[in-house]
Parts: C-alpha cells; sequence; structure tokens
C-alpha cells in the first residue's frame, strides 16, 4: 500500500467541493509549475502566450454549481487551495474577466478570456476517471505547445493520466512503502495490531514518523483541528442564504441559538446529542457551501462528520482532551486511507456512499478509538457506519454542494456515534468484515448509473423543483 499521510485525508482548503474546486485549482497551479519546468519538450525558441481549459465528465456538468470555472481561474493565476483568501477571490476572477489574461507570480501574462478559453466539455468524458481536465498552453500564433491531462480523484487528489495509470499498475502489484506497519486493508491493520499490541492510532502515528519528527506531527494535527473547529464557529455565526440560486436558508445558528438557551434552561432534550451534532455537522458544510475555508474529511462535500463528532467529543465527554484529539484524527485518517486505497472517496466514481459513508467509518472509528475502543471495535465501528451508507447516491440539486449534502452530513454524524456506541457495547467479533464493506461499496459504484454519480442528471436533482 502506499503511504497515504494523515494530512493527504486532511487537507486544509475552500469550498464547496474538494474534487471540483479544490482540485481543479490544484490541476491549474501544476500546470502553470509544468510550463516553467524542463519536463516537457519545449520547441527551439517557442513561448507559451495563451491558455485553454476543457473540464469534462462530472466537471462539466456541475462544474458551474461547484464552482470549477471559478477555482480554474483562481488556479491559473498562481494561488492555492490552502493559502487563497476567500474573501479575495470574487475580486481576482473579475480582475482576470476585465483583463483577458492571468499573469502569475513568475510567469509572463498569459492571454486567457474565460468565456472562450473555459469550456464545460459535456459529451466527451476522459477515460481515466469521472472528473477530467484537460490543460493546453499555446504560442503567439495559437500552435500547441503543451497539452496535460489531469483527473481530480476525489479529496483535494490531483494526478496526471500517467500518474492515474502509474497508480492503477501499483495497486495491482500491491507494492508497499517502507514503513514500519504497512497494512492495506483491515484484516492486514488488525493482525498487525494483535502481533505488535498498538492501537490503531499508535501504528499511525509510527507510520507518520518515518517521514516527520513527533512534534510537527503534533503541530499539524492541531493546525487541522484548529481549521475544523473554527469552521465550526464560523458557521455557527453565519446568517442569511447560501450562494448559488437555490435560497437555501443557513439554518446552523438558528438551531444553535435554540440549543444553547435549552443547555442554560436546564430543560431536558431526550434528543440533545443528536441535536448538537447535526447543527456542528450543518455549520461545517454551510461554510462549505459558501466557499469558505474547510478541511476535506475525507472530501469537502462530507467535511461535516468528522468536525462534528469531535466536537461531540469535546462537548459531553469530560475526559475529552487534545491527545485524545490527535489519537481521533489518526484513527479516522487510518480507516480513509484503506477506503481510499482499496475503493473510492469520491462522489463523481461511486456516489455519495463514498464521500459521505467514508465520512462516517472514519468519524466512527475515530469516535471508538478515543472511548477505549480495542482495534477490533474500532474496525467494527467503521464497518457498522460504511455499511449502512451502502447504495448512497450524489445527485446535489442544481450541482450544488447544499441539497442534500448539509442535512447529509448531520446524519452521517449521528450514524458515526450510533455506530460506535454499538460496536463498544460488543466485543470487536461481528459478521461482515469491514474490507467485505469497502469491496462492496466499490462494486456497487461501479454498477452505479452515471446518473447518480456527482452529475446531476438523476435522484433529487431532477426531481425538485428549483424556486
Amino acid at each position: 500500500m502506499t503511504f497515504l499521510s494523515v494530512f493527504s485525508v486532511f487537507k486544509i482548503g475552500i469550498g464547496p467541493s474538494s474534487s471540483h474546486t479544490m482540485g481543479p485549482m490544484t490541476a491549474a497551479k501544476r500546470f502553470l509549475d509544468l510550463i516553467l519546468s524542463d519536463d516537457w519538450p519545449r520547441p527551439s525558441g517557442a513561448a507559451v502566450s495563451a491558455l485553454k481549459v476543457s473540464l469534462h465528465g462530472s466537471l462539466a456538468y456541475t462544474g458551474i454549481g461547484h464552482g470549477t470555472g471559478r477555482a480554474v481561474i483562481i488556479g491559473l493565476t498562481g494561488e492555492e487551495p490552502d493559502r487563497v483568501d476567500p474573501d479575495r477571490m470574487d475580486d481576482i476572477i473579475a480582475g482576470v474577466e476585465r483583463e483577458g489574461q492571468v499573469a502569475p507570480p513568475g510567469h509572463p501574462a498569459y492571454r486567457f478570456v474565460p468565456k472562450d478559453d473555459l469550456v464545460y466539455d459535456k459529451k466527451m468524458p476522459l477515460p481515466g476517471h469521472a472528473n477530467g481536465m484537460r490543460f493546453t498552453a499555446l504560442d503567439r500564433d495559437g500552435r500547441v505547445l503543451l497539452t496535460t491531462v489531469y483527473y481530480s480523484i476525489g479529496g483535494g487528489f490531483v494526478v496526471t493520466d500517467t500518474e492515474l495509470a502509474a497508480m492503477q499498475k501499483q495497486k495491482k502489484q500491491a507494492t508497499t512503502q517502507k514503513v514500519p506497519y504497512p497494512f492495506a486493508t483491515a484484516k492486514e491493520m488488525l493482525e498487525m495490531a494483535r502481533r505488535s499490541g498498538l492501537t490503531i492510532a499508535q501504528m499511525k502515528r509510527a507510520n507518520e514518523e518515518t517521514v516527520m519528527d513527533r512534534a510537527a506531527l503534533d503541530a499539524g494535527l492541531d493546525r487541522i483541528w484548529e481549521a475544523m473547529s473554527g469552521c465550526i464557529d464560523r458557521g455557527l455565526k453565519q446568517e442569511g442564504r447560501l450562494p448559488g440560486g437555490l435560497n437555501v436558508k443557513r439554518r446552523a445558528r438558528s438551531i444553535h441559538n435554540k440549543l444553547e438557551e435549552e443547555w442554560r434552561s436546564n430543560r431536558q432534550n431526550p434528543l440533545l446529542a443528536n441535536d448538537w451534532l447535526s447543527v456542528y455537522a450543518m455549520a461545517v458544510n454551510e461554510e462549505n457551501a459558501a466557499g469558505g475555508r474547510v478541511v476535506t474529511a475525507p472530501t469537502n462535500g462530507a467535511a461535516g462528520v468528522v468536525p462534528a463528532t469531535v466536537r461531540y467529543y469535546l462537548h459531553f465527554h469530560p475526559d475529552a482532551d487534545q491527545e485524545g484529539i490527535r489519537d481521533y484524527l489518526l484513527t479516522a485518517a487510518t480507516i480513509g486511507g484503506i477506503i481510499k486505497h482499496n475503493a473510492s472517496i469520491s462522489g463523481a466514481e461511486v456516489g455519495c456512499q463514498g464521500e459521505v459513508g467514508s465520512a462516517s467509518a472514519m468519524a466512527a472509528a475515530g469516535l471508538a478509538a478515543v472511548m477505549g475502543g480495542s482495534p477490533e471495535q474500532i474496525e467494527n465501528a467503521a464497518e457498522i457506519a460504511l455499511e449502512h451508507h451502502l447504495g448512497m447516491t450524489c445527485d446535489p440539486v442544481a450541482g450544488l454542494v447544499q441539497v442534500p449534502c448539509i442535512e447529509r452530513n448531520a446524519l452521517g454524524a449521528v450514524k458515526a456515534v450510533t455506530a460506535a456506541s454499538l460496536a463498544l457495547k460488543g466485543t470487536g467479533e461481528h459478521f461482515v468484515p469491514l474490507d467485505a464493506c469497502v469491496e462492496t461499496m466499490r462494486q456497487t459504484g461501479h454498477d452505479m448509473s452515471e446518473k447518480y454519480k456527482e452529475t446531476s442528471l438523476g435522484g433529487l436533482a431532477v426531481n425538485v423543483v428549483e424556486c
């Protein structure tokens, strides 16, 4: 198994979509870097003068609602998802549209007129993945100098067509990276835990510390939680309607205010834990829908489940502490890595079972870990959560990560806590292994109609009247 760092599973970026916003922005920046490099056969005396971009597959169908075109434009100015100021993005785009060019740092100005040079090609999907992009550099006479295909494969991950082919070959060869615990499956993870006597978080930590020291790892984990927590807090303070035309009203702040009032008055509420979970998750995904700063967990569309469950842990468990949060994130990332390696976390590839389903499994595992669960109970918790998302489609109305995505994160968090609770009340023995559940998700996604895989051509996307 190729080692997948916790900081690859959890990446700080912007909304509304890791695959449709963060990925394309990253691809644009990669193409700029390629232009300046010596990694392509540059004709003698040729100079890049203009750029063109085409979006394919799911990016073409739902790119407008997901802000894909905006992300490409911003990426071609040299910005990156984890650094760009969300408050400046409208001005950046307006400047490119006004000038008809991009002028990234270290580059000459390139002609780029978005209405002509950014194409949503719904007729020609690219063969490697549903989220395909083709970037082209031309000279001043319009001759093509360089063309590169990128795929946004979920969670903000971007690969070229050649890198994707290498990844697929690597999977078939079952190659491993030199880490102390190179498990590729949940079965291997449990076997290594039994032999070593370590927890899942401890094994993940040992793997991470082959590439960084303990202090750097802890600082990085704390920075991830700080970004997640900050996103919850911002979402709980904002009001108004979300952009995109659906006229969806933010609800997290009003729900939060009611819960605070109940908390202060000591009124009994049998749904209290679920209510807090839901409002935390909704706060994150409302921020995501508004294009705010979020953390992939493992994607933007599913970004609310993990933070909501961590905040729940802090809110309701008196022994919760920073070390527990670190163990939670390490455990959750372990499960996310197994799912990504053996199936997918991309809604465009396997539907929402791969996004919210994976997030719920990660959150269930993390919560079971910090509540004292054994490796077997943690694996069971992840399996329960994922099993009860199998078959879930990705059908965002108008291609916006709003309906049903915001509420779906709330329910994913509730399922995660329920799954952890059920697993902790057992011995860890259970009927369906996590690996079987992950393989079932992969097969289900393969068989699922393209209408239900982030194209907005089926499901709620066509049965809800847009207002």
